[in-house]
Parts: C-alpha cells; structure tokens; sequence
C-alpha cells in the first residue's frame, strides 16, 4: 500500500476540479496512481452542496438555469470555477444550459416544420368542411323561410294578408 503526501493529494484534487477539470483517468495516466484511489480522494474532497454526478435540471427552474447562464457569460476560466462553485453547478451543466439557451429561438429541423405544417393543412381542411356544411344549412334553412312564407300567403285569406303586410311580417 502506497502513502502519498497530503501535498500531492491537495495538489491532485485541484488540478481534477474546477477550473482544471482534468480528468481522472488522465492524471492516473500521467501519476501512476490507481483511478480509484484518485476518485476516492476526490470523494473525500467534494463539499456537500456539489452534486456528484452531472444531472440534467438539478433542481433549478429554466429561468433560474437561463440567470445563471447569463451572470456566467463574461467569465473567464477561473471566474467560471469560482462561480460554478459558489452555486453548487459543474461547468458542463453551465455549458449544456448555455447551448439550450442558445438553441431556444434557433431554426427547427425540416421534420418537425413539416409535421406541424401536416398538422395545420389538416386542421384548415376540418374547419373549411365544418364551414360548407353550416353554409349548407343555412342555405336550406333560409329558402325553407322564404317557402315558408310563399305558403302563407297563397293560403292565406286577402285580411290576413293586408294585416300581415302593415305589421312587417312579410
């Protein structure tokens, strides 16, 4: 079993997080130290707030996500460990939020444009049948009317007739 100086332990677990974030396979590589006695380490190292593995919402809202993005926007490397670390959030959170953020109000891809113009044609084609059939039936409804009163007056008598005519019912 191998003793390694606190010195290096603190000297390799900086370099694996923020804002070096080497990865740990590579320092393994680089040390000769096993893979998991450096993920040990930097278990041991992580503060209780940092998550342990990159999730996809960690709990933040999109608009939480989307301030966050642009508070970090002007940052440079280590500003970005700093922040990063101050909220909790690994870089590669911040980066995937940001390409979300970018690609919100981008181009669409051809399919999704045309399954929603599918959608629209066929929803136009429902509404102008539902438009033919009510034109239809108003159409029949208003000659039934005017039939309606043609009956009226040829079978009416001519007083019917003459009252109907003064009171506007015709």
């Amino acid at each position: 079993m191998n003793i390694y100086s606190e010195e290096l332990k603190s000297k390799l677990i900086a370099q694996m997080l923020p804002p070096h974030n080497r990865s740990i396979p590579e320092l393994a590589r680089e040390t000769g130290i096993p893979k998991d006695t450096l993920y040990t380490w930097r278990g041991k190292h992580r503060s209780p707030k940092e998550p342990a593995q990159v999730s996809e919402g960690g709990g933040l809202t999109s608009q939480e996500k989307f301030f966050l993005v642009v508070e970090s926007a002007a940052l440079n490397q280590h500003e970005l460990g700093e922040f990063c670390r101050r909220r909790g959030i690994f870089p590669e959170q911040l980066a995937a939020w940001r390409e979300a953020c970018s690609r919100a109000n981008g181009e669409r891809s051809g399919r999704e444009d045309s399954a929603e113009c599918r959608n629209w044609a066929r929803r136009n084609a429902e509404l102008e049948a539902e438009l033919r059939r009510k034109e239809k039936a108003l159409a029949e409804a208003a000659a039934l009317l005017v039939l309606q009163k043609k009956v009226r007056a040829l079978w009416a008598d001519p007083v019917a007739e003459n009252s109907t005519l003064r009171s506007g019912n015709w």
